[in-house]
């Protein structure tokens, strides 16, 4: 479905010089640097697959996507998209693969709803019958019918997201590209589009590429990770394998019969949230048994039920950054950084 073969994207970032004699040398030659926002990152993504695009701020994730689907063209490596080189074939790429940008819209602002979705019908050519059919599943998927007569600028946030995603989804693509779909929702708002989202790659084996700095739209929706750093790949594996990996702990709540204090001491363990008698503790990985642990606890301070959990996902990926940071990881090659974990 996806194939990418030592991928570069390097730009000339020209270097200005002070003062008036550094105007006058700038007008006479121009020198630069060249900055690599991708640097040789290969990997594949299958039929219907779900991944996770994560990376800081500056890696190269939107160069990544606007590469994929032809919007830039890389300075050295292959890329293939259903066969097809992005840039080489963006009319027939555009026809496959669907696109949504939480902080771009693809829906006409003083338009209502409906008529951006008929627009869309025209520009892609969808049969009559299909399109019928589609409607009729985002109207009750995505509640559409609520808001499809209103203009676009009368939408809250959420429902223009449930609509970006029912468009972008309209011509039956193979791959959507979801770049933060649920920036600035609220709760209810995400689970919706998450619920939706995995129901498409589930039924419809919808490939999904998706960045997002909420790290719950990864762990709900894309069972594989690739997390690139300064526009290099440095994890391509499962979310399970990377918690497992890097998971510094277990969190458990405990539910006490009555409340034990203000100042429970329990060894090898941090009190990180106290709501009287319910208090949650962050235990060492190393520890031999989490249950071990509880009725140690039961033994001092009677209690009615406990509740087991990983460590939260963004803790684990904050570290990792950290850990990059590391002088001695800074050190190592890119194929060491990908065997870390």
């Amino acid at each position: 479905m996806i194939q990418v073969e030592g991928i570069s994207k390097e730009y000339k970032q020209f270097t200005r010089s002070p003062g008036i004699i550094g105007s006058m040398k700038n007008l006479l030659s121009r020198e630069h640097t060249l900055l690599k926002a991708v640097n040789e990152i290969s990997f594949s993504i299958e039929k219907g697959e779900a991944v996770g695009y994560l990376g800081p701020n500056g890696a190269g994730k939107s160069t990544m996507i606007k590469m994929l689907t032809g919007i830039l063209v890389p300075t050295s490596g292959t890329i293939t998209v259903n066969n097809l080189v992005p840039h080489k074939h963006r009319k027939e790429i555009a026809k496959k693969v669907g696109i949504v940008f939480g902080q771009r819209s693809q829906l006409w602002w003083d338009l209502p709803v409906e008529d951006s979705f008929e627009l869309h019908r025209r520009i892609y050519n969808i049969q009559d019958i299909d399109y019928r059919k589609n409607m009729n599943i985002f109207l009750e998927l995505l509640n559409l019918k609520e808001f499809i007569t209103q203009p676009v600028r009368q939408l809250s946030l959420g429902q223009r997201m449930r609509a970006e995603i029912g468009l972008a989804l309209l011509h039956n693509p193979d791959i959507v590209f979801l770049d933060e779909p649920t920036i600035g929702l609220d709760v209810i708002a995400k689970d919706n589009i998450r619920s939706f989202i995995k129901q498409m790659n589930r039924e419809r084996k919808v490939s999904i590429l998706l960045t997002s700095h909420d790290l719950k739209d990864i762990e709900e929706i894309c069972p594989r990770m690739l997390i690139v750093n300064k526009g290099e790949l440095i994890f391509d594996g499962t979310v399970d394998h990377l918690k497992s990996s890097l998971s510094s702990g277990k969190i458990i709540t405990i539910e006490f019969a009555s409340n034990p204090g203000e100042y429970v001491a329990l060894e090898n363990a941090e009190l990180i949230a106290d709501q009287g008698i319910r208090k949650t503790f962050k235990i060492d990985k190393g520890l031999d048994s989490a249950i071990d642990f509880v009725q140690s606890v039961s033994k001092r301070y009677p209690i009615k039920d406990f509740i087991l959990q990983d460590s939260d996902i963004e803790d684990i990926i904050r570290r990792y950054y950290r850990s990059l940071e590391d002088d001695n990881n800074n050190e190592l090659t890119k194929q060491e950084r990908l065997s870390v974990i």
